[in-house]
């Protein structure tokens, strides 16, 4: 009986271990994913079809004065109320200030449009730094799918703006210094196994409506299709980009982000892609992704030293 007493007790002694090590790693979950930040929302940046633009500007406790630009986008759709602050907890710890840029939903805006008013973001959210207390050299952006296509356009396409126009925003640059993203569409000409396409050399078949009706005549898609691909913008200019892609996705095949890696490298660029072997188009462990992508801009939008 002593002996049943004993293991009795240590038993529950173990429960009792069990249940604080979890309440603990509960709490510091809970904590670690409420960081200390201030958020203005509703911020509009520009309009399109009668629509307001928005972004949200979330800044941490203590900033470093780097900028992380969100594209809040999946199959170029965007609602502001998709983004939270705590997805950025990562971001935020480590001292970025986390913009959230939302855009008008296709089909009601073009892709065309789309890429264009997130450079106008860009543009908007640099001429406010000093504002927003950021570097305006220091911008990087974050996005997945649609948003990981955008990101990418400003990343390969962001320059100078119209130093010749009477608005003031429109004469700044819609360059980043960094983007990280997961699992981008980097050529709309060349499909390859998606299940986006039709195999007729057209748009991806879900998306027919969303690149305006001369997309439809496929002489005038290939000249609308090239000019909204990442891939076909890359030159020795572009920023550093790291990008996470499972190599089970159909949606957007691995393909995508591979020939990417390989057109930006023969240029000397850098291009770092994290493959993961199984993983489709999202995975359960994102959020571990997101974290090593906060350090990996925590690295590239670092303060340049001196001479």
């Amino acid at each position: 009986m002593s002996r049943f007493r004993r293991a009795v007790r240590v038993t529950f002694r173990l429960l009792l271990v069990l249940v604080v090590v979890a309440l603990g790693l509960v709490g510091a979950g809970w904590w670690y994913f409420h960081p200390d930040f201030t958020e203005t929302k509703g911020i509009v940046y520009a309009r399109r079809h009668g629509h307001d633009l928005t972004l949200s500007v979330v800044r941490p406790a203590k900033q470093n004065g780097a900028a992380v630009l969100v594209m809040i986008s999946g199959r170029w759709k965007s609602d502001p109320r998709k983004f939270q602050a705590w997805m950025g907890s990562s971001f935020l710890r480590q001292g970025h200030t986390l913009i959230a840029v939302s855009h008008l939903s296709q089909p009601e805006a073009t892709i065309m449009e789309i890429v264009e008013d997130v450079k106008q973001a860009a543009r908007f959210v640099r001429y406010h730094a000093a504002e927003y207390g950021i570097d305006p050299q220091r911008m990087g952006v974050l996005g997945g799918s649609s948003g990981g296509h955008l990101s990418l356009m400003l990343a390969a396409c962001g320059g100078p703006g119209d130093a010749n126009s009477s608005d003031p925003v429109a004469r700044e640059s819609c360059a980043v210094q960094a983007a990280a993203v997961f699992y981008p569409v980097t050529d709309l000409l060349n499909l390859g196994p998606s299940t986006e396409n039709l195999g007729d050399g057209g748009p991806p078949k879900s998306f027919r409506n969303s690149f305006g009706p001369k997309a439809a005549d496929l002489n005038e898609w290939k000249i609308i299709g090239r000019d909204v691909s990442p891939i076909y913008h890359v030159t020795k200019a572009l920023p550093p980009v790291c990008i996470a892609h499972g190599d089970a996705d159909t949606l957007v095949p691995l393909d995508q982000s591979t020939r990417f890696q390989k057109c930006a490298e023969e240029l000397g660029c850098e291009v770092s892609l994290t493959v993961h072997p199984g993983r489709k188009h999202g995975w359960p462990t994102m959020i571990w992704d997101a974290h090593l992508f906060a350090s990996w801009l925590t690295e590239h939008l670092a303060p340049k030293k001196g001479p």
